[in-house]
Formats: structure tokens, sequence, C-alpha cells
């Protein structure tokens, strides 16, 4: 699985590194092509998940951003994203939110959204 992060905050970037290993970081949308998950700071990178989406049209895309700016999530769920999380949920288990967005995972009929259910629901096990 090839995850690409576009997130430019180093504490951010080292709580992901802790659990999902193998991401790669990315400082522009443009390094998202042949991805199965694109990670998208919304608040670093606002118009990343159009990019994202035209050039990994398959790509699950976790967005997350500040709880207390709900359109910037609500703006990426509608660009494209398949989750858009406030940051406190995302970072709580970023591996599950990473995990959570692969298909054989989440096979629930709506996405998360910034008020939808914590991430991994009950079927993460």
């Amino acid at each position: 699985m090839r995850v690409v992060a576009l997130v430019g905050d180093l504490l951010d970037r080292s709580k992901i590194a802790a659990a999902v290993p193998d991401a790669h970081f990315a400082a522009a949308p443009d390094d998202s092509a042949g991805a199965d998950v694109v990670v998208i700071d919304v608040k670093a990178h606002p118009d990343a998940v159009t990019v994202a989406r035209k050039l990994a049209p398959k790509a699950r895309i976790v967005a997350y951003g500040r709880h207390d700016n709900p359109a910037a999530l609500e703006a990426a769920r509608a660009d494209g994203a398949d989750a858009a999380l406030p940051r406190s949920r995302f970072f709580r288990d970023p591996a599950a939110a990473v995990t959570a967005a692969l298909p054989t995972v989440a096979a629930e009929p709506e996405p998360e959204t910034a008020t939808g259910e914590d991430v991994g629901g009950d079927d993460s096990a």
C-alpha cells in the first residue's frame, strides 16, 4: 500500500511516520499519482484534494483539519475526500484513519465526515 501524506508540520509528520512507517511525505499534490491512500492536511494544502483526486482517481483520500474550521473539512469532502476528519480524531489513531480509508476495510455506504462516526468504527478489528 502506497501512502502519500501532504503534511508540512513536523510534529504531524512524526506522528504519522510513527503510525504509518511506509508513508511518503510530499510537498505538493503532484506527488500523489499512483498512491493508494493520500493523507492531506487541509490547513497547509487547502486545494490539494482536487489535484490529488485527478492524479490518483482510485486513491482513498483522508483529509484532516482544525475542528473550528468545519468549512474546510466540508470543502475537502466536496472536492473528493473520502474522509474529512477533525485533526484530534485523525491523530487519535492515524493508522486506523489510513486503514479505515482502504476499500477492503471501509465498505460503508457513507464515508466519514467531520460529524460522522469515530475512526475505524466497530468493524476495524
